[in-house]
């Protein structure tokens, strides 16, 4: 764990609320995540970083090739930064205004592929920009959950799109349709990339157990909708996997890249897997303006809860100094967070403590600006998605 020390001695010019960004372990989680696809290239997955010099650097990187964005209008901004030429919308949109941009601009045309699942999303794009629009790149997404016995549904709920069959009737309505173009297919399995299974609970074997059995049935069907797919489309690629399954998602020969993005960034979701552990790379800053007794510290701000069901596991973590627990009974808070351990009793007002968001991306969504550090030092400051004045939703 780093010396709390080193971020205090680093910012010690600025004013808590702030966010950092460790340098050294975001480069060693892009490594990680490089020796893990095991030559697979890694789409970069823009919601786990919203913040343009951190998404530049990562794709520097050898091993690192195309952008995976959540918004159209978020693809079309980075389109006009030059961030890409290749960019994946994973998530089908609605937006006219965004289709209209999208059809208008070669460029954009040429570089942005986006996401479909069903033939009402080809409705969608022809309603907002006319029957007689461009070609436009689309992708097929197959539903990656796991549906043992045909009783349960466990993963995502995305697409409805789950057999081969289901999958090669589709890519032949759109390829029939004039004004688009097949180039792609993906499946996220998010019970598998997005689920631990180290967190110490009595559930992690059977997390694990389902983990295997998920990960071999949808190899198989995958293989299989893809070949179905390409005896209608050639498809340029094959999409799969996320931080938590790259090494499982790139040994199969029908994937030709994986999608990734929260491995760079640690956050507290990804310190109970047992296929990797990143370096926490991001924290955040709130100081201290209460003591309500000798082992509480109350800090200012904190209410960063991260999206997905309600539960301890998406309540921000503290970090540094170590020992220190939010309350349960108060939890992180709109305008004050208490924290409690050992540590509190040597805090005092305007002291500083550092804590880990549950999700990558979303810490991005509360601050303008990222101080990067290395060595020790601030070397730059940044400015997030927010601090560009963009919010995609």
């Amino acid at each position: 764990m780093t010396s709390p020390d080193v971020f205090d001695l680093a910012t010690k010019d600025l004013d808590p609320p702030l966010a950092v960004v460790d340098l050294a372990a975001f480069d060693a989680n892009a490594e990680d995540l490089v020796r893990r696809a095991n030559g697979t290239p890694i789409r970069l997955v823009s919601k786990s970083i919203r913040c343009r010099y951190l998404i530049d650097r990562a794709l520097a990187k050898p091993g690192f090739a195309g952008l995976m964005c959540y918004s159209l209008a978020e693809a079309l901004w980075h389109v006009e930064n030059g961030t890409s030429d290749d960019i994946l919308v994973a998530y089908p949109t609605v937006d006219h205004g965004a289709l209209r941009r999208l059809v208008r601009d070669e460029r954009a045309r040429e570089t942005v592929t986006i996401m479909i699942d069903s033939v009402a999303h080809l409705d969608v794009v022809d309603a907002a920009a006319g029957h007689d629009h461009p070609p436009v790149r689309v992708c097929l997404e197959l539903d990656a959950s796991w549906r043992p016995f045909g009783l349960v549904h466990v993963g995502t709920r995305r697409s409805p799109v789950f057999s081969p069959r289901q999958a090669a009737d589709l890519a032949r309505k759109v390829v029939a349709r004039k004004g688009f173009r097949l180039v792609g297919l993906m499946a996220y399995e998010g019970q598998i990339a997005g689920f631990p299974d180290a967190t110490g609970s009595r559930t992690d074997g059977a997390v694990r157990w389902m983990q295997r059995r998920s990960a071999a049935e949808l190899a198989r069907r995958r293989a299989a909708a893809v070949r179905a797919v390409r005896e209608v489309a050639e498809l340029e690629f094959v999409n799969g996997g996320g931080s938590g399954s790259i090494e499982l998602t790139s040994a199969e020969r029908a994937v030709t890249e994986v999608a990734a993005g929260s491995g760079l960034i640690g956050s507290t979701l990804f310190d109970g897997y047992t296929r990797f552990r990143p370096r926490p790379a991001a924290f955040f800053a709130l100081p201290v303006v209460h003591k309500p007794t000798n082992n509480i510290a109350t800090l200012f701000s904190g209410g960063y809860i991260a999206s997905g069901p309600p539960s301890k596991s998406r309540l921000p973590a503290p970090y540094l100094p170590a020992g220190l627990e939010l309350l349960p009974l108060e939890g992180a808070g709109e305008v004050q967070t208490p924290v409690r351990g050992k540590a509190a009793r040597d805090l005092r007002l305007g002291d500083r403590v550092w804590l880990r968001h549950a999700k990558a991306g979303e810490l991005a969504e509360r601050f303008t600006h990222y101080h990067i550090v290395v060595d020790g030092q601030v070397v730059r400051t940044v400015p997030t998605y927010r601090g560009e004045q963009q919010n995609f939703g």
